[in-house]
C-alpha cells in the first residue's frame, strides 16, 4: 500500500508538534506541507530526522514554502514551475517516493478577481498543464497534490450559490484547473467519497466556522489515469482542525494498492 497526504500547516513552527503527532499515529508513506513559512536554513529538519523521517523542502521567510517527509528516500527532488513565475516563490516541489513521482503545489491564492495576482494565479495553475507535459506522460503514474486555492465544484464549497465568483470559486479558475486536468488526471477523493460536507479548510477570521462546517475543500490530491486506477480509499482527517492552535487547514489522505 501506498499512503499519501497533504496538509497546509500555515507555519510549520507553529504547527511542528501537532504535524509530528500525526506522522506517528497515521504512518504515510509521505506528508506534503505548504506554506511552511521559514527559510531552508530555518526548517526543522532535525526534529524530522529524530523521528526517522526524511526530508526535502524549498522555503520563504514568512510565506509560500513547500516540503515533503518521508520514512523512505526522496529521490530526484525537483523544485520551481519554471522560468517565469517569480524568483524563489517555493511554491512547487517534486520527488520520487518508492518509484513513484509525487508534485507538491501550493498554487497563488489570486486576491481579488480584477487584480495582477488573480491573473498571475491563472496563469500558475494553466502552467502546470506544461509542467507536467514537460515531465510526463498520461500513462505514467503520477501523483499531484497540495493545496490548490480552489474548490473545483459546486460540492466543494458551503454555500456555492454565494461564494460564486469569489477568489477559489471563480469561474475563470474552474476553468484554468480543469485545463490541467484534462492533461489526464483524476480527483481522488471525488473517486470515492460523491457527497458534499466534506471540507479541507475552515477560515479563522469568522467565528466558530469550523464547528459549523462551513468549509471549503480546496486542498486535493489527485492522480493519473494508471494511479487513480490504484486508489483504494480517500478520507479528510478533520480532528486536527479542532485542535490547540490549529492551522486553518486539515489533513486530506488517500490509500492506493502498490
Amino acid at each position: 500500500m501506498f499512503k499519501v497526504a497533504s496538509f497546509n500547516t500555515n507555519s510549520i513552527r507553529a504547527r511542528l508538534p501537532l504535524v509530528l503527532d500525526w506522522l506517528d499515529r497515521e504512518k504515510v508513506d509521505v506528508l506534503c506541507l505548504q506554506e511552511t513559512k521559514v527559510e531552508d536554513k530555518d526548517f526543522p529538519l532535525a526534529d524530522f530526522s529524530k523521528k526517522g523521517y526524511n526530508a526535502v523542502f524549498s522555503g520563504r521567510k514568512s510565506y509560500n514554502g513547500v516540503a515533503m517527509i518521508s520514512p523512505h528516500q526522496l529521490g530526484k527532488a525537483h523544485t520551481g514551475i519554471g522560468d517565469w513565475a517569480e524568483p524563489g516563490e517555493a511554491r512547487l516541489i517534486e520527488a520520487t517516493v518508492k518509484g513513484i513521482p509525487v508534485v507538491n503545489t501550493y498554487i497563488p491564492q489570486g486576491y481579488d478577481p480584477k487584480s495582477e495576482k488573480f491573473a498571475y494565479k491563472l496563469k500558475w495553475i494553466r502552467s502546470m498543464r506544461d509542467y507536467f507535459d514537460s515531465r510526463f506522460k498520461p500513462d505514467d503514474c503520477v501523483i499531484w497534490l497540495g493545496d490548490f486555492n480552489v474548490a473545483p465544484e459546486p460540492v466543494d464549497v458551503h454555500n456555492p450559490k454565494k461564494l460564486y465568483g469569489r477568489i477559489g470559486f471563480h469561474p475563470e479558475e474552474h476553468k484554468a484547473l480543469q485545463h490541467v486536468k484534462e492533461w489526464g488526471f483524476v480527483d481522488v477523493f471525488r473517486l470515492h467519497v460523491k457527497e458534499g460536507g466534506h471540507y479541507t479548510f475552515w477560515d479563522y477570521r469568522r467565528p466558530k466556522l469550523f464547528e459549523r462546517n462551513l468549509g471549503w475543500r480546496v486542498d486535493h490530491i489527485w492522480a493519473s489515469g494508471p494511479m487513480a486506477a490504484r486508489s483504494r480509499r480517500a478520507w479528510i482527517d478533520t480532528k486536527p482542525r479542532g485542535e490547540v492552535r490549529p492551522s486553518d487547514h486539515t489533513f486530506i489522505v488517500a490509500e492506493f494498492a502498490w
